[in-house]
Formats: structure tokens, C-alpha cells, sequence
């Protein structure tokens, strides 16, 4: 049986807390063998918007990672010419790991936008896909019902039949993992964003907690977002 991958894609301008705390989380929970980081060159929905050089957003996945043994970095789109879009850009990786079961990760706004991606159905359907939302989402068993709605409620109902609420910091059993599924999580519990790094960069705040002491550095050593004063 070959190796169950996540697949972690954004534009991580810069990492953060909340992703590495995501992908530790999700490796355990679905007992994988790896996880790839996915920088984007350009991603199609932020193509207005300013966005670091791919350099520096590699160098600091590459400083974070390091010392994190099944986490690894994947310049496949940073590498490409054409800008993929993350349906082109996972059958690529099924073409590398043609016996491995990949999952692809995403994090719960570009969800509730999914519908508005390329071929969306097909990223829902010929894929696992883990929803990693951020804190403030109903967990509790007695709001299960209201979450479900709130989050998949855009979708059509033969996409939200497959969806699988894990809310709660639960696991997927073996029998959820045995199919392909759209499991709903909430293991983060660090409520930050990259946007928040960058406005504390901008201001000459602390970095602390907020990132790792590396990228807290390689920020402040290449004054990484100070064009946003």
C-alpha cells in the first residue's frame, strides 16, 4: 500500500503558528506518512494582491521545517510557468506518488469560496479533502448540527453527503478513511493569520507566539512587509 500524503497548499506569506499547528495535528489524526507544503507562485484568487517574493516564502517554509522529519516542502508550482490551479496541480503529484493516497488540505474560508475554484467538484470528489478551520467554529456536540449547515451548506448535497464532521478535535475512524470523504476539523487553536503577522510586521511588533523564532528573525532581518506602512 503506498503512502497517504497531505497536501497543504497556500501562499504562506508568511507561515505561521496556525499552520505548522495544523499540519503536527493532521498528521497524527490521520496517520500519515508525510506532508507536502505547497507554496503558491501566484495563487489565481489572489492575483490583485501584492504578494512576497517566492524566494524569501521559501526560505522561511525551509527554516520552519527543518527539524520537523515528515514535513516537506513541494516547489511544484513555484516551478511552473503556467500558474496551476490546485486541480492541475494535484494530478501532477498523483503522476509522482502514483500508489499514494493523497489529501488535500485547505483551511475553512477558501472552503466556504471552494465553489468558485476550477473544477471544485472534482477536488471534492477525487480527493480526500480536510477542511483545517480556525477557532471560533462550533464544536460542541449539541451545535453539530448548526456547524455542519454553516460550513457545507454552499455545497450540493451529493458533495455535503460526503462530508464527515469531526468537529471537536475528533479523529477519523477507519472505516471514514477507508472512502473518500470532506472531513471538518478544528484541531488549530492558534487564532492567527498571515494577514495578522503581516500588520505586526509593518508596525515593528512583536512577533512572539505568532511565529517561529526563525521566520521572527529572517522577517526582521530582510524587513520583510514594511511596504504595507
Amino acid at each position: 500500500m503506498g503512502w497517504r500524503i497531505a497536501v497543504y497548499g497556500g501562499t504562506f506569506d508568511p507561515l505561521h503558528e496556525g499552520h505548522l499547528q495544523v499540519a503536527e495535528a493532521i498528521l497524527d489524526a490521520f496517520a500519515l506518512d508525510r506532508l507536502l507544503l505547497v507554496p503558491a507562485a501566484v495563487p489565481p484568487h489572489k492575483r490583485r494582491q501584492a504578494i512576497s517574493s517566492p524566494y524569501h516564502r521559501m526560505a522561511m517554509l525551509a527554516l520552519a521545517t527543518a527539524d520537523r522529519p515528515r514535513i516537506f516542502i513541494s516547489t511544484i508550482e513555484l516551478e511552473s510557468p503556467a500558474r496551476p490551479y490546485t486541480i492541475e496541480t494535484m494530478g501532477k503529484l498523483q503522476a509522482i506518488y502514483p500508489d499514494g493516497q493523497l489529501l488535500f488540505v485547505m483551511g475553512g474560508d477558501s472552503f466556504r469560496d471552494v465553489t468558485t475554484w476550477r473544477e471544485y467538484q472534482r477536488i471534492l470528489t477525487e480527493y480526500d479533502v480536510i477542511v483545517a478551520t480556525r477557532p471560533g467554529y462550533p464544536t460542541a456536540a449539541t451545535e453539530e448540527e448548526e456547524g455542519m449547515a454553516g460550513m457545507a451548506g454552499h455545497l450540493a448535497p451529493e458533495l455535503r453527503s460526503r462530508v464527515v464532521n469531526l468537529l471537536g478535535g475528533r479523529r477519523p475512524s477507519p472505516e471514514q478513511l477507508a472512502d473518500r470523504h470532506i472531513f471538518l476539523t478544528d484541531y488549530v487553536a492558534v487564532d492567527v493569520s498571515a494577514t495578522d503577522v503581516r500588520q505586526a510586521a509593518a508596525t515593528g511588533r512583536s512577533l512572539s507566539g505568532m511565529v517561529p523564532p526563525a521566520i521572527a528573525e529572517y522577517i526582521a532581518k530582510y524587513q520583510l512587509y514594511r511596504s504595507l506602512l
